[in-house]
């Protein structure tokens, strides 16, 4: 069986934690729970050094939060542990709806998943940064997927009104629903996690 790392395997304890406190609605728990039973068994792992790009710039602060709440203060420990070995990368594929700072205003990184630290098919656990004041353009995809949101922010799923998670918030997006965020005046951090399966 292959390996995790110590450090992978915290962020991951830590993440699964965070999530199952946090990702209260019935759709984000049955999600949760298949991901991070699937993550039991360790991936390949991805050997190498990381790459940032500039609005990393942002990350001490946007990891900066004020809570209350133990499991998200573990989690931010634990990402900062892992983040130098991530590959940070720009969404390349965009439809207008985004904002002309855009370009240089966000990064994804893969934790889990293709191209991740550790490379699998299954699910994608990712991290979102943005630079204040930055919207993120319209998009879908087929897998199902879990926000926690670990900033100030604006989120929307189809032609729903713009809604602000906080510090700790969660929510769901199904299937092919259309969906897009935005940065006020902080940067925006959280995390998504996919079942690039679909439910079972």
């Amino acid at each position: 069986m292959t390996a995790r790392s110590e450090a992978l395997q915290l962020f991951v304890d830590a993440a699964s934690a965070a999530f199952d406190q946090f990702a209260q609605a019935p759709a984000s728990r049955r999600s949760i729970a298949q991901i991070f039973s699937a993550l039991e068994v360790p991936g390949a792992q991805r050997p190498g050094p990381g790459s940032r790009l500039p609005v990393c710039f942002h990350l001490d602060a946007a990891l900066a939060i004020e809570t209350q709440h133990q499991p998200l203060r573990r989690l931010v420990d634990r990402f900062k542990a892992i983040e130098p070995l991530l590959g940070w990368r720009r969404r390349t594929n965009y439809d207008g709806s985004e904002s002309e700072n855009f370009f240089e205003g966000h990064a994804n990184a893969m934790i889990i998943g293709p191209g991740g630290l550790e490379e699998r098919r299954d699910l994608w656990f990712g991290v979102t940064l943005m630079a204040p004041d930055v919207r993120y353009p319209d998009h879908d995809h087929a897998p199902e997927e879990v926000y926690l949101v670990l900033s100030e922010g604006e989120f929307r799923q189809g032609q729903g009104a713009w809604f602000s998670p906080g510090v700790g918030g969660s929510f769901y997006n199904e299937p092919g629903i259309r969906h897009a965020m935005r940065s006020v005046g902080t940067p925006l951090f959280a995390f998504w996690v996919l079942l690039a399966n679909g439910p079972a």
